[in-house]
């Protein structure tokens, strides 16, 4: 038999150039354990049917199960002119059990092979990602939970606006995490469907049982239609989608980092295991870890854009475009899996630098909106008590003094409604714990999050 699965249509060789354009060994090769896994599946299934004797269908297990020994054994040698894992790994099979091994590929195509074994592929890289997602969830709540008293500046525009707790803030991000998780489980739910039996796209002639293969694979169901079943990325850039968002989340948290580790802010440091130095500066601690997964952002954005140009203009059903679906979307696994681990880590060593937080969230006249608050109570409009404060604030600046430092005399130049009791309202702890509301910095309301966090954890 040829090398080729197709040569018997051709009267020359394919160019050698040609041959390794289209090959896609060296990347689908990661692959190989899910194309044995769903060939074992699919010869159990032709034996069950009577498609195939079932003493071919032990010949062709036993030598797909030799074949995998094999592989992860590094004694399997890949070929570019047989394209890709499929060929490669069927091409091996004829080799060692003989013709036989050709009924394998009875009654379904490289179409759906491959269609399967990029969910299979993906489904068990999804779990993998959930666990890493899931440990650096763990790493924030800790740090929450380990800081619950330590008051930072709350930011907009990157100016002080009010201050908040540490702990609330790790945990937007532990909400932003959540939510990564949940569009982590809806691309699995999604996926989680056989696409083998669509054959190259109308399907196939022979008695297939294609819900005992589902089964078999551990699967909730079969794909409904046989032209979707061979053209369908959906999954691939929905995955590719989800992880975009998930790496923008990592970047921010980046951004943040890097400006708190620096000498200016001072509000964490990173352990030295996540740091590197200058070769030239004996003083510096640069943070590369966030640094570098702020970068690697761009490459998944990148990967999610090149393959919805990918499938934009193709018809149905399987095209040769097709082949460069695995790439990007290899990449973008790698490279959240590898982001999510080290962030986990990196996050549960941190160390905050309270004290300097505290200090910062008392510059920047960060109550101003309390006194305004203040005002509202005692019957001012907002809008006006807006006019007050602000012109309360202009003082201070004048005069080199922040609000809690200013006398009753000096509060009451800019309204009469000001009492004593305001300074019950400026203090950094009476500015947090008034915003009790859910979803607020107060130190009760967080305590209240934390909680539910646990919680859901454990359920």
């Amino acid at each position: 038999m040829s090398e080729k699965p197709w040569a018997g249509r051709f009267t020359q060789p394919t160019d050698k150039f040609v041959e390794e354009f289209t090959a896609s060994i060296d990347f689908d090769k990661r692959m190989y354990r899910y194309d044995i896994q769903g060939s074992l599946a699919h010869a159990r299934m032709l034996a069950r049917q009577g498609i195939i004797s079932k003493d071919e269908a032990q010949q062709i297990m036993a030598g797909l199960e030799s074949i995998l020994v094999d592989i992860e054994k590094g004694k399997f040698e890949f070929k570019v002119a047989l394209e890709d894992i499929h060929m490669n790994i069927e091409a091996r099979l004829i080799e060692r059990i003989g013709a036989v091994g050709g009924k394998l590929h009875t009654a379904r195509s490289r179409n759906d092979q491959v269609a399967l074994d990029v969910r299979l592929y993906l489904r068990d890289e999804l779990k993998e990602i959930l666990g890493y997602l899931d440990q650096l969830q763990e790493s924030l709540l800790a740090q929450a939970e380990g800081n619950l008293g330590v008051i930072m500046p709350g930011y907009t525009h990157l100016q002080t606006a009010q201050p908040i707790l540490f702990a609330h803030h790790m945990l937007a991000y532990y909400e932003m995490m959540k939510r990564d998780a949940g569009r982590m489980h809806d691309v699995l739910k999604r996926m989680n469907v056989l696409p083998l039996g669509a054959g190259a796209l109308a399907g196939t002639t022979f008695p297939i049982d294609r819900e005992f293969v589902a089964e078999q694979l551990g699967f909730s169901g079969v794909t409904r239609n046989s032209l979707d079943s061979v053209s369908d990325r959906d999954f691939a850039i929905e995955f590719c989608a989800a992880s975009a968002i998930l790496m923008m989340h990592l970047s921010r948290l980046s951004e943040e980092l890097v400006l708190w580790s620096s000498a200016d802010f001072a509000f964490i440091e990173l352990t030295d295991a996540f740091c590197t130095g200058s070769s030239i500066m004996p003083q510096k601690k640069n943070p590369d870890v966030p640094e570098l997964v702020r970068g690697k952002t761009g490459r998944v954005y990148g990967n999610l854009i090149s393959l919805l140009t990918l499938m934009k203009s193709l018809p149905l059903a399987y095209n040769k475009d097709m082949q460069e679906d695995k790439e990007p979307l290899f990449d973008s696994i790698d490279t959240v899996k590898g982001s999510l681990k080290i962030f986990a880590d990196m996050i549960a060593l941190m160390k905050v630098r309270a004290e300097n937080m505290r200090v910062a969230a008392a510059r920047g006249f960060s109550t101003a909106t309390d006194v305004a608050d203040y005002c509202v109570r005692k019957g001012l409009p907002f809008r006006n008590a807006h006019e007050v404060v602000g012109k309360t604030v202009r003082y201070c600046i004048e005069n080199g003094k922040d609000i809690p430092e200013l006398s009753i005399e000096e509060f009451r130049q800019f309204s009469e409604l000001i009492d004593t009791d305001i300074y019950d309202y400026v203090t950094l702890e009476a500015s947090v714990n008034a915003r009790r509301a859910t979803g607020g910095t107060a130190r009760e309301a967080v305590e209240r999050e934390i909680a539910r966090a646990r919680a859901e954890r454990k359920g």
